[in-house]
């Protein structure tokens, strides 16, 4: 076992104190309203923010954020976290990934043991773009690093569902196997996609992130 997998099992941890838990993007609202009310639902909803929305574009931002830092090419690095910031739809995806990268650079800058992987430069930096130098600085192939990226995005969505459903313990196992073996195909894809061929077109998804801005009762931040 080596130690830049110890690394990124780190990072994909739900145990990260980077407030990931708080965080629903929009599926929240899909329970409220009507759209998640079983499992099958959760994995259609889940599974296509996935496959047409996060692997699509913030894994591939994440893999030339992740070469960026390699090349120690700052000038490309402001220019991607630019993009993916004015890339968030709403006020509440946008602060999600500003705050979540607050807390994960703190965090770098805090423990002595991350000294040299700390983002000095970058104000308001996106949560991507902070974990991105952390796998950079730990020599995480790409493929690896997207691919537990996702990896711990569809894990904090399915205990999203479990509490928002809600489900049972089964069902998010099922449901994380289930978005797991996808993960392989996309993971490849994502680390090896030019950054034009990036889109970002889920309307429902941008629909339920407004939506839950001024929803009565709720439990995540998003």
């Amino acid at each position: 076992m080596t130690p830049a997998l110890i690394r990124l099992l780190h990072l994909a941890s739900p145990a990260l104190p980077v407030g990931a838990y708080t965080y629903s993007q929009g599926l929240e609202w899909a329970v409220e309203s009507g759209a998640v009310t079983r499992e099958a639902e959760a994995l259609a909803w889940i599974g296509d923010c996935l496959e047409q929305g996060l692997a699509r574009f913030e894994a591939v931002y994440l893999a030339h954020m992740l070469h960026a830092w390699r090349d120690d090419d700052f000038s490309r690095l402001t220019e991607l976290d630019s993009e993916f910031i004015a890339s968030r739809e709403t006020a509440e995806l946008r602060a999600e990934t500003l705050q979540m990268g607050h807390s994960l650079a703190r965090l770098l800058a805090d423990l002595p043991e991350f000294a040299e992987a700390r983002t000095t430069g970058f104000a308001e930096p996106s949560f991507p773009l902070v974990w991105s130098r952390a796998a950079a600085h730990w020599d995480i192939p790409a493929e690896d690093a997207v691919a537990a990226y996702l990896w711990a995005w569809a894990e904090n969505q399915v205990m999203a569902a479990l509490k928002a459903v809600p489900l049972g313990q089964t069902a998010g196992q099922r449901l994380l196997l289930a978005l797991g073996e996808r993960l392989p195909v996309l993971a490849r894809q994502a680390a090896a996609a030019p950054i034009e061929s990036t889109h970002n077109f889920l309307p429902a998804f941008a629909i339920a992130s407004s939506l839950h801005e001024t929803q009565y009762t709720r439990i995540f931040r998003s």
